[in-house]
């Protein structure tokens, strides 16, 4: 609910005029992180690549215009146990699509979303038992119109007592292309074949997106992007060798289903999301200190990517000390602020712990490589700093990598992910939670800074110094 956004008062973090917050005349949008895999019982587990988002607000989404996209429902995946036989049709061996296509289909299919995937953080209504009587007395009479389908998955949601399990209508479904992490408009995911080979399948695809115009079909493996073999990458890594500007071409070679033909298909850019970086050299000290200040308004499709070429332009300029500005930044893709938490941690650190009903949510998540810059690095936070932002901030604060400076933040750590219905239509589903490396849980109590106002570098390099790990695992 709107109430739970809390207005943002300034940040009196910086001794600094150019350091101070920046000011924008257009009214923050509430920003999401979250999941574009959407069949019954396909909840894609944030850790291996899929987009899941967290939603610091449940009232209606003021998300920037983009064109309005439908996405294909993704089917489950094909059990890595099938074989091909010789002559076998490809398309026979896809996965068959079931569509729900009357009103008491789509209300069934949001009502299983909840009963396979929602993590009960609040008010303790959930219980599978209260939840198939739902079921019971919902479908026992007949649903007229789609506008009454709507409304009662509305009331069935709000039931829950959640604040961040909703309902999207397609128009506000529509308005998530920004967070497309392809940039040509399909999901990934990291899938075992029957070897335990990790293969990249396309499970998400948006109807008469990029993609799926050229060719690209549910299910199909990708195998090479313009020429490179994508084998043994993430789903992440692979989405961001497809991203380019927008009206440019990029080359996918896919596999069409599990014994289909193999091609080479030619496909145009078509990415939504703007760049959510600034940054700027700063001579601080009478010109003698160099400090590379980067502000990130939200962890959308661009962030990780454009965050690295301004890291490194910084580099290149002289910059021995980071600011990284999380203020105002209420969230965005999960997986692009693990991966952004990566650039400054030494590999095998904590990036932070995930905790589900399904124990795929009960992970370790930790840095995987060495770190971009080694610099100490100032954080700056305030009371609208949520959910991916306390992801990113904690995973530096508590690997002794940065010192936070500012307020205390918003408080956000459960996650979210959207599923379509077969109508254009989402629902926003709580199904996990967060906890900090040092196992403090974010939710409800967020992250206090270390300073609240900018202290000298030198206090920051002795801070860092004297900082104690907690013990990880």
């Amino acid at each position: 609910m709107s109430s739970l956004i809390l207005n943002c008062s300034s940040c009196t973090s910086s001794s600094s005029p150019r350091l101070s917050p920046h000011k924008h005349s257009e009214q923050k949008a509430p920003i999401i992180q979250s999941n574009t895999n959407w069949a019954k019982k396909a909840v894609i587990n944030v850790l291996t690549g899929a987009l899941s988002f967290n939603l610091l607000l449940s009232s209606p989404l003021a998300l920037e215009s983009s064109s309005s996209v439908q996405s294909v429902p993704p089917s489950p995946s094909p059990s890595p146990s099938l074989t091909c036989h010789e002559g076998e049709d490809a398309a026979e061996s896809e996965p068959r699509q079931v569509v729900a296509k009357t009103n008491e289909g789509i209300v069934e299919e949001a009502w299983q979303i909840v009963n396979d995937s929602f993590l009960d953080t609040g008010r303790h209504r959930w219980t599978p038992q209260n939840w198939q009587r739902k079921r019971e007395d919902i479908l026992s009479s007949s649903i007229q119109t789609r506008s009454k389908a709507h409304g009662i998955i509305k009331r069935m949601l709000a039931s829950l007592g959640d604040p961040y399990t909703r309902f999207l209508s397609p128009a506000e479904f529509s308005k998530m292309a920004r967070y497309d992490m392809s940039g040509i408009g399909i999901n990934l995911r990291e899938v075992p074949d029957a070897n335990g080979v990790v293969t990249l399948k396309v499970l998400g695809l948006i109807l008469d997106g990029p993609a799926h115009s050229a060719g690209v079909r549910q299910g199909d493996e990708v195998l090479a992007v313009n020429g490179v073999d994508v084998r043994g990458k993430s789903a992440f890594e692979v989405s961001s060798l497809l991203q380019g500007p927008s009206e440019t071409f990029v080359t996918i070679e896919v596999k069409h289903g599990n014994c289909g033909p193999i091609e080479s298909i030619q496909v145009q850019r078509q990415l939504v999301a703007r760049t959510p970086v600034f940054y700027r050299l700063e001579h601080l000290d009478n010109g003698t200190t160099s400090v590379g200040y980067m502000r990130l308004k939200e962890f959308n499709a661009l962030a990780r990517k454009d965050l690295v070429t301004a890291m490194k332009r910084l580099q290149d300029m002289g910059a021995s000390y980071f600011i990284l500005d999380l203020r105002d930044n209420l969230g965005g893709l999960v997986q692009a602020g693990i991966e952004i938490a990566k650039l400054f941690l030494n590999e095998g650190e904590t990036i932070t712990y995930t905790v589900g009903r399904d124990p795929q949510y009960q992970k370790t998540i930790v840095a995987d490589n060495s770190p971009l810059v080694t610099a100490p690095v100032i954080v700056l936070v305030n009371n609208r700093t949520a959910s991916a932002s306390e992801i990113v901030a904690s995973a530096l604060h508590d690997n002794c990598r940065a010192v936070l400076v500012g307020e205390k933040t918003f408080g956000k750590g459960l996650i979210q992910s959207v599923y379509e219905l077969h109508d254009g239509s989402g629902v926003v589903v709580t199904i996990g939670k967060y906890v900090t490396p040092n196992h403090m849980d974010i939710n409800g109590n967020g992250i206090e800074p270390d300073y609240r106002n900018l202290p000298a570098w030198n206090d920051v390099t002795k801070h860092l110094s004297q900082c104690t790990m907690h013990p990880q695992g």
